[in-house]
């Protein structure tokens, strides 16, 4: 087992990386999706049916965990990764978008954030040192600086603001991650909305401070997707080729092929566990709401050539029972099917890569979800 953390380039297919990120926990095979365990648990899943459908590496919340059951009390029991009985990688977030998305009465310095708790108003302190000080109390594998996230559209000169914030954090980041034990790795996170300028001056800045993977935050916040596209351009240019790229928060199943297609290499969303607990499936047909009356009375599944028990094995009419009924089993099911086409896809994606066939796979699949579900014969 190796000590170094490093990133591996294994192959290219135009700007699309083949790749592993290597950590001391095990290898993460790139391009990687990251399913989101907020509070220590992938909702509506076991870890080892997680693990089984392919995933290498979970995402953990800095801010949910250092709230309940706090840093602390996971380190006396062992860090997270005994915690919540995930032995591989784990990433996780500064806390920082949390903070500016979920608490209350928040007051931002250059020291950090002040903040309530949105689960009993408690005043608690996020500092550039405190959210790495956290992280590393849970033992994550891969760390992020603390950072401010501004909501778009927002004026040019609050988005260059932060960004210049979020730089002076990153250097304060680094030197506080310094204490920490060999193997782990703190990446950067290139702000600067959607003004091309600032994010390439944010990226030029991260860049410069040095770090062993970079992260591109403040996309997947409503703006139109050929805007994230076009920024995730603007950065890919500037950050360097043989770290890894993280594309926080995203996303749909076509904005992860599309960004992938410019050179990101790391994927996280809620997406596919929250779309489970509201009856919609990922499907290769697209995304299917089964709480529509039309899959009341159809005893096919969702998808019979899918690996994914819970696609291929249980009826739509049985799916559908479920969800009208709110019985738990309909979330549980539908967050393994979700979590089943995502790592499907990435493998999907790896493969057409390495076969320097990406953009055919591309359209096959987009070709796919345009032809939509195949309705039952009548």
């Amino acid at each position: 087992m190796t000590e170094a953390f490093s990133y591996r380039p294994l192959g290219r297919d135009g700007s699309a990386r083949l790749g592993e990120v290597i950590t001391p926990r095990g290898v993460v095979r790139t391009p990687a999706f990251m399913p989101v365990g907020t509070a220590a648990t992938v909702k509506a899943m076991y870890p080892e049916q997680v693990r089984e459908l392919g995933a290498d590496i979970l995402l953990g919340n800095t801010y949910h965990l250092m709230l309940r059951p706090s840093a602390e009390r996971i380190a006396e029991l062992g860090g997270l990764h005994k915690f919540m009985r995930w032995p591989h990688p784990i990433l996780t977030d500064s806390g920082g978008f949390q903070v500016m998305s979920l608490a209350g009465l928040r007051k931002l310095t250059e020291k950090g954030v002040t903040f309530r708790s949105h689960i009993d108003g408690a005043y608690h302190e996020m500092s550039p040192e405190r959210s790495v000080e956290i992280q590393g109390l849970l033992g994550s594998d891969i760390q992020m600086q603390l950072d401010e996230c501004v909501k778009l559209p927002s004026p040019p000169e609050d988005v260059a603001r932060a960004l210049r914030l979020s730089l002076r954090w990153a250097e304060r980041s680094k030197r506080a991650f310094e204490a920490q034990p060999p193997g782990r790795a703190l990446f950067g996170i290139v702000q600067g909305g959607d003004v091309p300028v600032l994010r390439e001056e944010s990226a030029r800045g991260l860049v410069d401070i040095g770090f062993p993977g970079y992260s591109i935050g403040g996309l997947a916040v409503g703006e139109p997707q050929h805007v994230m596209l076009g920024m995730i351009e603007v950065v890919n240019a500037i950050l360097p080729q043989d770290k890894p790229r993280y594309l926080m928060g995203v996303g749909t199943p076509d904005d992860i092929i599309e960004a992938v297609g410019r050179g990101v290499d790391m994927f996280d969303c809620v997406m596919p566990t929250r779309a489970g607990r509201h009856a919609q499936a990922f499907t290769r047909f697209g995304k299917i709401n089964l709480k529509n009356a039309r899959h009341a009375d159809d005893p096919r599944p969702l998808d019979e050539t899918s690996d994914c028990p819970a696609a291929r094995d249980y009826s739509r009419a049985y799916l559908h029972h479920l969800i009208r009924c709110d019985e738990m089993l309909g979330s549980m099911l539908l967050t393994w099917v979700n979590l089943a086409y995502y790592q499907s896809l990435m493998q999907g994606i790896r493969a057409a890569i390495a076969e320097g066939r990406f953009e055919a796979f591309k359209a096959e699949v987009k070709e796919g979800w345009a032809r939509g579900d195949i309705p039952a014969r009548g």
